[in-house]
């Protein structure tokens, strides 16, 4: 497996004086915005404040108790949207699996240019509708943060203890099967 992605992980520990530039960030939307996309519709579309910038703030203020601690130490904060058709179930899912596909792509887009990228769904949904007046047709589903890690003697003790935890992921074997469900595949 390429290190961009097994090295890849959720962190909450930013330097909150590292910035990032607009063309960096840029770039991180390039590569959600090439992501796979169901019938070419391409649904998936961007919010995007830095931080110091007035949508950074008003996407920090729209956080959840369990991100504001944390978030609002990142350079950017990204609002990630896309269709909202409820007469159409098709549109809902695809729309749904294409803003996952973005998000991936701007997450390893993000490790290969030295960040740290971090998909939220603790937000309220309401809030942000209304404060950036999104479409009807549009819903948003995610905050990506992004940022710099930060040197751990400069953060929070609960923040250093929950970026120390190991990552780890279920087997292969739990979630690869053949011929029937539970029937592990095999590798050899």
């Amino acid at each position: 497996m390429h290190e961009l992605i097994s090295g890849r992980w959720s962190a909450r520990g930013y330097d909150d004086q590292a910035t990032i530039t607009a063309a960096e960030v840029a770039t991180i939307l390039d590569a959600g915005r090439w992501a796979p996309t169901w019938g070419r519709i391409q649904p998936v579309r961007f919010i995007v404040g830095l931080r110091g910038d007035d949508t950074f703030d008003r996407l920090a203020k729209a956080l959840s108790r369990g991100n504001i601690g944390w978030a609002p130490r990142a350079s950017a904060l990204v609002l990630v949207c896309t269709t909202n058709d409820v007469e159409d179930a098709k549109a809902q899912t695809y729309g749904a699996v294409d803003l996952g596909l973005a998000v991936s792509q701007m997450l390893i887009q993000s490790e290969a240019l030295g960040y740290n990228a971090h998909p939220m769904a603790g937000f309220d949904v309401s809030a942000v509708t209304e404060d950036f007046a999104l479409p009807v047709d549009k819903r948003a589903l995610l905050v990506v943060a992004v940022g710099r890690l930060a040197d751990s003697a400069s953060l929070p003790p609960e923040i250093v203890e929950r970026d120390a935890r190991p990552r780890t992921r279920l087997g292969l074997d739990e979630v690869a099967f053949t011929g029937t469900w539970g029937r592990a595949f095999g590798t050899g």
